[in-house]
């Protein structure tokens, strides 16, 4: 099976995507980009994508449609789709999680870089449903032994602002990515000051990546 192109509103340095596990992602988040194609199928591992030719140099988002990380995905099928990334030593990998949690106990290829979603401080069970909390994710990202590490705030909705510096900052990451809805969710968003402010205490300690999408919010 081929590779598919990264396209849309995906990072701007990912070249590919692959997902060997598909379906109804377990986190259920309200947003999630994948409900837009309406009733998902339960959540698998589709032994096809073993067949992949991976290439070489490329920039792979792997998981990039269904958290493979969450913790209702059996062990098995995250080691195997890693053991199929190892096969391929010249590309790079992204693998991101609201479970970061579930990074440790796998052995991941040479050319790693690891990701997590904090899309705000605040708690909003309606939206991020079965998702771990943003603190919870960030006090496992902070214990990662990784050196490439990157946050996304995607998609950013309305926070505190020392609360969530704090959040990222926990992080450690290398880089930060902010990026707004682009499914016309109705989420809460902060104001353009809010996000301003943000951007300017992150770049204190951390590169920062906006996303085109949040030209919406900075108008």
């Amino acid at each position: 099976m081929p590779l598919n192109t990264s396209s849309g509103n995906m990072y701007s340095w990912v070249t590919h995507t692959w997902n060997a596990i598909k379906g109804a992602c377990p986190h259920d988040c309200s947003y999630c980009y994948m409900k837009r194609w309406g009733n998902l199928k339960p959540v698998r591992f589709d032994e096809s994508e073993m067949e992949t030719d991976l290439g070489k140099c490329n920039f792979i988002f792997v998981g990039s449609s269904c958290d493979m990380f969450a913790w209702d995905i059996p062990g098995r099928w995250i080691h195997d789709t890693l053991e199929h990334c190892r096969t391929a030593k010249d590309n790079k990998y992204l693998f991101q999680s609201k479970n970061p949690s579930r990074f440790f106990g796998f052995e991941f290829p040479a050319q790693s870089v690891f990701c997590t979603t904090i899309e705000t401080n605040r708690n909003y069970p309606c939206i991020m449903r079965n998702a771990p909390s943003t603190l919870h994710r960030a006090c496992a990202m902070s214990q990662l032994k990784y050196d490439i590490r990157y946050v996304t705030i995607e998609p950013i909705m309305d926070f505190d602002l020392d609360e969530l510096v704090e959040l990222v900052r926990l992080c450690k990451p290398e880089q930060v990515n902010i990026g707004a809805d682009s499914g016309n969710n109705h989420l809460p968003e902060p104001s353009k000051d809010k996000i301003l402010a943000l951007v300017d205490e992150l770049q204190k300690f951390t590169t920062i990546a906006q996303k085109r999408n949040l030209g919406r919010l900075l108008q």
